[in-house]
């Protein structure tokens, strides 16, 4: 089986996000696992005029969210199931697009340089950063900020079959790694789990300046 065919499969199952949070709002954007937990798009900056790539952007509604305060976004996906919902969904809001292919690919054959990349539980966590992270560096305008997040090191949840492996990392390796490869103001973190859960979330920012 193929990494796309594991990941549509995977997304076939997926449960749909909510239309509306606990605030009634249609849109928002969700680093954590946990519903109406966590920060908001905030952690990026403002969002009004920017060009936003999400690398694994799901059913798009985080990055729909952004398009909403005046962004322009791309959501790349390798699960085709994924840009099918997307578009079910968002298709008519003006500004966004969607389109099926696996990140490093489109990294590789993209000349569009982004202001803000997002992976939020995606590309970032399944892909090696050495292979990724210059990839997106190259793509990035300056001053441009990096921001994703996934489970902490050690925390176990369903994946594809075929996915590869999660590269988990402390944020101390973080920081170590996004500098490495050409980041600075690296700021990783573990966000605390809502009350009643064990698991917290890694949320990482980095500039491209």
């Amino acid at each position: 089986m193929s990494l796309a065919e594991s990941w549509d499969r995977y997304a076939v199952g997926s449960k749909p996000r909510r239309t509306v949070n606990a605030k009634g709002e249609m849109t928002w954007l969700n680093w954590t696992q946990y519903a109406d937990h966590g920060p908001d798009e905030t952690v990026l900056g403002p969002a009004a005029g920017r060009r936003v790539l999400e690398l694994g952007s799901g059913s798009g509604s985080n990055l729909a969210h952004l398009v909403t305060l005046g962004a322009t976004g791309l959501g790349v996906d390798v699960a085709p199931a994924r840009e099918t919902v997307a578009r079910e969904r968002w298709g008519e809001l003006p500004g966004l697009e969607f389109r099926t292919v696996e990140a490093t690919a489109f990294l590789s054959e993209t000349d569009e340089t982004f202001d803000l990349v997002l992976s939020i539980f995606g590309a970032v966590w399944f892909v090696d950063p050495d292979t990724l992270l210059p990839l997106i560096r190259s793509r990035m305008a300056p001053g441009g900020i990096l921001a994703f997040s996934h489970l902490p090191p050690g925390s176990q949840g369903p994946k594809p079959a075929n996915a590869g492996l999660r590269h988990d990392r402390t944020p101390e390796e973080w920081e170590r790694i996004l500098e490495g490869h050409g980041f600075s103001d690296v700021r990783a973190s573990l966000i605390d789990p809502p009350e009643g859960r064990a698991v917290g979330t890694m949320l990482v920012r980095a500039s491209a300046a």
